[in-house]
C-alpha cells in the first residue's frame, strides 16, 4: 500500500477542490466493481485517475450478486473452455492474492433428492471444474475437489434436504460480500492516488472535456480517455453498444429456516442441465435463494429493479423439490435483482423475447473518440477486465506502465490466511474487514439490531474510512441490513445519529 486508502469526508472535498483546476490522465465512469478495478490499474501503473460515480460505490449491478467467485461451470457446459478457465484464474487470483480475506472456500451440494441423474452430472460437472482449477496458475490445491457423499453427510450439510439420500459435493468460492470487494478496490485505488468522487454525475464527453456535476455544482474536467463502465447504463456514453439487459433475482430467508445449512443446495431448475437454483448460506444467518436469468426488454430503469411474481415462484418450487418442508412465501424476508449487462453479438437479433441464459459472459471493449467502453463480464472476472480496458488506455496515451501489476497486488486489508487467523478481532471482522477489523471493533462492538450480527463499528467505519455519506450507504452497501427491510427500518435511528454532524 502506498497511501491512505480511507476515504474521508475531508478528502473528498480536497479531491473536488482538486479536480476543478486539474487535467487526468483516465476518468473512469461507474463505481461499480468495474470501474473500481480500472481505477486501481489504472492507478497502479502510474497514471492519474478520477473515479466519478453519480450515487455510490457498489449502488449498482455489483451488489447484486449471488456474491460468489466461480469457476465457470457453465462455460463448461456451453464449450466456452477460454472463459472457464478465465474464471478459475482469476478465482485463485482473489483468494489466494487479492482478497483473501473476503473469499472463503463454499461446499456446493447436489442432493440425490433431486434425481441421481441429476446428482451425477453435477459430479462430472464438478470433476471437470476440477480438471479447469488444477490447470491454471494458484489453481491446484486451492479447492478441495468434488467427491460423493452419502446420507449422514447430507444431512449435515444441508438439513432441510429430504432425508435418507446421498448427493455429489464440488466447491466454488463465496464473497463475504461483493460490496465490501467494491469498496476494497476503490479504496486501494485511493491509496494509489486515485481521486474517487461518489454522488459526481458524468453529464457529458466532448473530445477531452468531460462534464460534471457534484453537488450540485457544474465543473469541467479534460482527460486523457474516458473510460465507461457504467454497465447496463453504458449506452448513456456509447449509445452504439448492443447490450440485452437480463435480470437476475435472488430472496431472502432466515438461516434457521433450512436449519443452518454449511453447504449451498444446488437444484436444477426442471428440465434444464445448465441451469440451477442455489440456496446459498450467508455469514450472519440469510440465505440467498437464486438465481433467475430473465430478459428485460425496454429502456433500463434507474430504481432499482425487484424480483416478478414468477421468478418469486420459480426460485420457491424448485428448490421446494428437495425439502423435507416446503419454503413459502411467508418465508421471504427480503429480495433482491440486479441487471446484468449482456453483450449481443452483431450477428444476433435484439428482439425482446430472446433468451438470455446462453448469452456469452464475455466482455466488450469499443473506443468511440475518447470514451473506452467496458461491458459485459462478470464479478469474478473484474481484474481481467480491468487490465484489458487500462491495456488499451495505455496505448493511446503513449503513458503509464505496459502491464498490469493487480494480479500481484493485495487489496486493503488482504493478508495471507495465518497473517489473517492472527488478527486480533472477532472473526467476522476478520472476514469482512482483513487487518483493518481491530481499528472497526474499536469503533463500538454493540449490535446495530437485536439479533443481528452488524456492530455500531461498522457503520462508524463505513462513515469515517469507506465514503458513505448517506442511510442508504450505510445500510444498504456498507453492512448489507437493507437486504431485510425489516432489520433496516429497526436500524435507521442508529444510521441516522452515526451521520449526523456533530
Amino acid at each position: 500500500m502506498t497511501g491512505d486508502p480511507d476515504l474521508a469526508p475531508e478528502r473528498r472535498a480536497a479531491d473536488v477542490d482538486a479536480l476543478t483546476s486539474g487535467d487526468v490522465d483516465v476518468v473512469v465512469v461507474g463505481g461499480g466493481v468495474t470501474g473500481a478495478g480500472v481505477a486501481l490499474d489504472a492507478a497502479a501503473r502510474g497514471l492519474s485517475v478520477a473515479l466519478l460515480e453519480r450515487a455510490d460505490l457498489a449502488a449498482g449491478t455489483s451488489r447484486w450478486s449471488s456474491k460468489l467467485v466461480h469457476g465457470g461451470l457453465r462455460y463448461l457446459a456451453h464449450g466456452e473452455i477460454g472463459l472457464a478457465r478465465e474464471s478459475a484464474r482469476e478465482r485463485a487470483v482473489l483468494m489466494r492474492t487479492t482478497a483473501p480475506h473476503l473469499v472463503r472456500a463454499l461446499p456446493f451440494l447436489v442432493p440425490d433428492a433431486a434425481g441421481r441423474d441429476v446428482s451425477a452430472v453435477g459430479a462430472l460437472g464438478g470433476r471437470l471444474g476440477d480438471a479447469v482449477r488444477r490447470s491454471v496458475r494458484g489453481g491446484r490445491g486451492s479447492l478441495p475437489g468434488t467427491r460423493r457423499v452419502g446420507a449422514a453427510e447430507v444431512a449435515r450439510l444441508t438439513p432441510a434436504v429430504r432425508p435418507g439420500r446421498g448427493g455429489a459435493v464440488f466447491w466454488d468460492g463465496q464473497l463475504a460480500d461483493d460490496a465490501r470487494l467494491v469498496v476494497a478496490l476503490a479504496r486501494t485505488a485511493a491509496a494509489h492516488g486515485a481521486r474517487v468522487l461518489t454522488g459526481a454525475r458524468v453529464a457529458g464527453v466532448d473530445g477531452s472535456e468531460v462534464a460534471v456535476e457534484v453537488d450540485g455544482a457544474a465543473l469541467t474536467l479534460r482527460a486523457g480517455a474516458v473510460v465507461n463502465a457504467t454497465g447496463v447504463w453504458a449506452q448513456a456514453l456509447a449509445p452504439g453498444i448492443r447490450l440485452v439487459p437480463s435480470r437476475g433475482s435472488h430472496l431472502v430467508v432466515r438461516a434457521d429456516r433450512l436449519g443452518d445449512p454449511l453447504a449451498a443446495l444446488t437444484v436444477p431448475l426442471p428440465g434444464s442441465r445448465s441451469r440451477y437454483v442455489f440456496a446459498l448460506p450467508q455469514p450472519g444467518g440469510l440465505v440467498y435463494l437464486g438465481i433467475t436469468d430473465e430478459p428485460v426488454p425496454g429502456p433500463v430503469p434507474d430504481d432499482d429493479p425487484v424480483p416478478s411474481d414468477g421468478e418469486v415462484r420459480q426460485l420457491l418450487d424448485t428448490v421446494n423439490r428437495v425439502l423435507a418442508v416446503p419454503l413459502t412465501r411467508d418465508d421471504v424476508v427480503g429480495a433482491y435483482a440486479g441487471l446484468r449487462p449482456l453483450v449481443l453479438p452483431e450477428s444476433a437479433g435484439a428482439g425482446p423475447g430472446d433468451a438470455t441464459a446462453d448469452l456469452s459472459r464475455k466482455h466488450l471493449l469499443r473506443w468511440d473518440g475518447p470514451v473506452l467502453s467496458v461491458v459485459g463480464g462478470k464479478l469474478t472476472t473484474y481484474r481481467a477486465m480491468a487490465a484489458d480496458a487500462v491495456d488499451a488506455v495505455v496505448e493511446r496515451l503513449g503513458r503509464g506502465a505496459r502491464r498490469s501489476p493487480t494480479a500481484r497486488l493485495p487489496l486493503v486489508g488482504a493478508a495471507s490466511p495465518p497473517d489473517l487467523a492472527a488478527v486480533a478481532a472477532p472473526a467476522r471482522l476478520v472476514a469482512r474487514y482483513g487487518t483493518e477489523a481491530p481499528r472497526v471493533a474499536a469503533l463500538g462492538p454493540e449490535p446495530v439490531v437485536g439479533g443481528r450480527p452488524e456492530t455500531v463499528g461498522e457503520l462508524r467505519f463505513g462513515a469515517l474510512a469507506e465514503g458513505a455519506r448517506n442511510v442508504a450507504d450505510l445500510l444498504d452497501r456498507r453492512v448489507r441490513l437493507g437486504l431485510v427491510p425489516a432489520d433496516r427500518e429497526r436500524a435507521l435511528p442508529t444510521a441516522e445519529a452515526i451521520l449526523a454532524p456533530h
